[in-house]
């Protein structure tokens, strides 16, 4: 009964995909950034670095964790909904989770631009070579793999970021 059941939700229709303006397309999407044609999270990566400096600088650090947190919620909501509803598993014009990943990679530096450039380096390291767990973090179902994975690579990158600050 149960294996009937299955095959019968396998076999309905997707919905349709959501539209361009739909807000969980522009959250994912960075605001369009992910349908850059080459490169779009490390597009992403390097466009988000301005709006770090800018929260950081205007709201401090607390300021900034907020603005982390609430783009690590919106984004795990948009990018699950994307998921679904475009029926693909982590597509690469989802790049709400490189934001959060970069963010997360200089959220523990004043702003600093040889430290930024360090983070983001590192990021898009940790972010392509995904280390473990970083691994293991993108198996996780739906918006929480599109991010996981991300905020992990994130965590990595701070690290080295905060050890290259205290020898610089």
């Amino acid at each position: 009964m149960i294996r009937e059941n299955q095959k019968a939700e396998e076999s309905q229709p997707l919905p349709p995909p959501l539209r361009a303006w739909h807000p969980a397309t522009i959250i994912a999407t960075g605001a369009g950034a992910g349908r850059l044609p080459v490169a779009p999270g490390t597009w992403t990566s390097l466009l988000c670095l301005p709006a770090a400096w800018f929260i950081a600088t205007l709201a401090g650090r607390e300021g900034f964790a907020l603005a982390i947190l609430l783009a690590l919620i919106a984004g795990i909501w948009a990018s699950g909904l994307l998921e679904r509803r475009n029926g693909a598993k982590d597509p690469g014009y989802i790049v709400i989770d490189e934001v959060v990943g970069q963010w997360i990679a200089v959220w523990f530096i004043e702003p600093n631009l040889i430290l930024y450039a360090v983070g983001f380096t590192l990021f898009r390291l940790a972010d392509i070579l995904k280390p473990w767990p970083v691994s293991r973090a993108e198996r996780l179902p739906g918006g929480y793999g599109v991010m996981m994975d991300d905020v992990l690579a994130g965590l990595y990158a701070a690290g080295g970021v905060y050890l290259v600050s205290i020898w610089v």
